[in-house]
């Protein structure tokens, strides 16, 4: 009897945490580079499929973007552990495993992490593990990261505030989350528009999940790079 009631009381809690998930998104006829879904009034956009992994490795990368400065001001260490969330191709995969102790690799692209496995064999790099996430989980360990890297890629997630959860519960106590994404205020970046974000709303979602922003480093090229923690409970 006494079973029977908590097992109805964990159903109770189930429905009423699953209905308050499912309100966060609202759903439009989807734009013509977005998936119809909107989280915090901003449509979601598509996701750049692993057809498109020639771009991630263009030559003009560098200097458009300066990845080389990007990485510089994460401030790794050889004792650090480093998720690359939506790693693709590797790009900033192998940048991070010269630096840290460990990488995650977590795509939900089973094709992308190939061509990552492929690119970190060629390179030499073996402090790498690949993960093959899902759009609500990142299938991380818990407890055990450091910095959360996500380069060009929260705008395609297409469940923001699950996957966010998820990295929270992988970060360490004073773990970070770095968010590098196209500046949506300069009006002249020939990106489209569902690929940038403002630094406005960017803060209101991850504020949302129970993160505060700790540091901005404006000196990118053409992208916002926003270092959050977790909120002390």
């Amino acid at each position: 009897m006494i079973l029977n009631r908590a097992l109805k009381q964990l159903l109770i809690f189930f429905l009423f945490f699953s209905a308050a998930i499912s309100q966060k998104y609202e759903y439009k006829n989807p734009s013509r580079d977005g998936i119809g879904k909107f989280y915090h009034n901003r449509e979601i956009s598509k996701v750049m499929g692993h057809l498109g992994a020639s771009w991630l490795e263009r030559k003009t990368r560098q200097k458009e973007e300066n990845s080389q400065l990007l990485t510089k001001n994460l401030m790794l260490s050889k004792d650090m552990v480093v998720a690359d969330i939506g790693a693709g191709t590797g790009y900033y995969t192998s940048r991070l495993a010269k630096k840290s102790k460990i990488v995650y690799a977590v795509d939900i692209q089973k094709e992308m992490l190939i061509i990552n496995k492929k690119n970190m064999k060629s390179m030499n790099i073996n402090n790498v593990d690949f993960v093959l996430g899902d759009i609500k989980e990142t299938k991380l360990p818990l407890n055990m990261i450091d910095l959360a890297l996500f380069v060009d890629v929260y705008h395609e997630l297409e469940f923001p505030y699950e996957i966010m959860l998820s990295v929270k519960k992988s970060l360490k106590k004073n773990g970070r989350i770095v968010l590098v994404e196209y500046r949506k205020e300069d009006p002249y970046l020939k990106i489209k528009p569902l690929h940038k974000m403002s630094i406005k709303q960017i803060i209101i979602e991850m504020e949302s999940v129970g993160f505060t922003l700790d540091r901005n480093f404006n000196r990118l090229p053409i992208q916002h790079m926003l270092f959050f923690k977790k909120n002390e409970t």
